[in-house]
């Protein structure tokens, strides 16, 4: 511990930030992957799947908007002890016998679990604005990357973890076991985190949750519509796609979307490195690469929507294709979460940060939801062929992205 408390203030802040946004995100995925496997094994449809995560996207618009508007009043070091302590209620809500495990009891606790991540998520993203110069871009794309692609790649290790608790334990005694660790760590975050951590100087109005940014207010629409890309075919038609065609057990769809995750979550930490290389040594990427990367992207899901159309070497362009698939939407993701901060303002930092995620939020909820829907009615390549639509819609609205400046700060 001494060795941490001689580290720079700024260093230390972030390294409790990013631990929490750690331990958080591996139970987030976890509950995701359990809850999806768990019901589908007890005979829901898709769609009924994909309800079961409605409260929990719908929950996460309302939490962004109102949470990056309470982190700006109250400190971003509160929103995120909130969100951690919520989680940890969520998931012992579940863990109460089959009986109990109604629908609607399932959606308020996932309710309660939305409200959680995107209360940490924006606390998280937000407070690296307050620990580093305007001046610094570079080193805020870097910072953002790293958290981002750590995020990420820790998720889908919760992916991995959820399918083998379920294989090993069983649902209740999962949820138990990641609900003791978080506890651990709420503990933690409670003793160590700064009180003041992104409190605005003046104590923003309600009114003003929405952004009156135009660059943030381009970026959020081009987010929407870059999430819902992924999530149509991921949440829920990836996973029961892969359980009923190919046969695969829980672990194994665990471990292969865990996989998918990580890879994805490692580009992401890279990214500064792979953008500068296709920007001729720029390091601070605005809106022309936001538009070529999300072109490329399009690109490689209509290549993916046509071959499983046409039956060919489906495990194969499955297994394959969609890492890379994850490797590109990792650079997309990574620099929208760049830009954001860039765009935002560095007084109350987090009111544009949730509005931001307000919208991202949004796009997992439609993503959701076709998810199930369209799965169920149409098959797979149907999702890929919409995810393939909102990615020309994304690009078409990056066109509008500006660079980042100072001024935007």
């Amino acid at each position: 511990m001494k060795w941490f408390l001689k580290l720079d203030k700024s260093l230390r802040q972030y390294l409790l930030v990013t631990f929490n946004y750690w331990n958080f995100t591996i139970t987030d995925g976890a509950l995701r992957m359990l809850v999806v496997l768990y019901f589908y094994q007890l005979g829901y449809s898709p769609l009924s799947i994909a309800m079961l995560f409605l409260f929990y996207e719908v929950f996460g618009v309302i939490t962004n908007l109102v949470g990056g508007w309470l982190g700006a009043r109250i400190g971003l070091n509160r929103t995120m002890n909130i969100g951690l302590g919520m989680q940890v209620s969520a998931l012992l809500l579940l863990t109460v016998p089959n009986t109990w495990l109604t629908v609607p009891w399932v959606m308020m606790a996932q309710a309660l679990s939305g409200i959680a991540k995107d209360l940490n998520k924006m606390s998280a993203k937000s407070s690296i604005k307050t620990l580093i110069p305007n001046e610094q871009q570079g080193k805020l794309y870097h910072w953002i990357a790293v958290l981002t692609g750590s995020k990420n790649a820790l998720k889908g290790a919760g992916f991995f973890i959820g399918g083998l608790l379920l294989t090993l334990v069983g649902f209740q005694a999962a949820l138990f076991i990641m609900a003791s660790v978080l506890a651990a760590v709420f503990v933690m975050s409670l003793l160590f985190l700064e009180g003041d951590l992104g409190k605005a100087k003046t104590k923003p109005k309600f009114h003003q949750m929405f952004s009156k940014s135009d660059p943030v207010n381009i970026l959020s629409a081009a987010r929407l519509f870059l999430f819902a890309s992924r999530d149509v075919w991921f949440v829920v038609a990836l996973p029961i796609y892969l359980a009923n065609i190919f046969g695969w057990s829980h672990s194994i769809v665990g471990a292969f979307l865990a996989s998918w995750v990580i890879a994805y979550g490692i580009v992401q930490g890279f990214a500064p490195k792979i953008t500068v290389y296709f920007s001729q040594g720029n390091n601070t990427p605005g809106g022309r690469n936001a538009m070529m990367w999300c072109s490329v992207l399009a690109l490689v899901t209509g290549v993916l929507a046509i071959a499983i159309q046409l039956d060919w070497q489906v495990q194969s362009v499955i297994t394959v294709g969609l890492l890379i698939f994850g490797a590109i939407f990792a650079i997309n993701s990574s620099l929208h979460s760049y830009l954001i901060i860039s765009y935002a303002k560095q007084d109350g930092v987090s009111l544009d940060v949730g509005f931001y995620y307000m919208a991202n939020a949004m796009g997992r909820l439609v993503g959701t939801i076709l998810s199930g829907w369209v799965y169920q009615e149409a098959g797979f390549s149907a999702c890929l062929w919409i995810s393939f639509v909102f990615l020309v819609v994304t690009s078409i609205i990056s066109l509008k992205l500006p660079e980042p400046t100072k001024n935007t700060l």
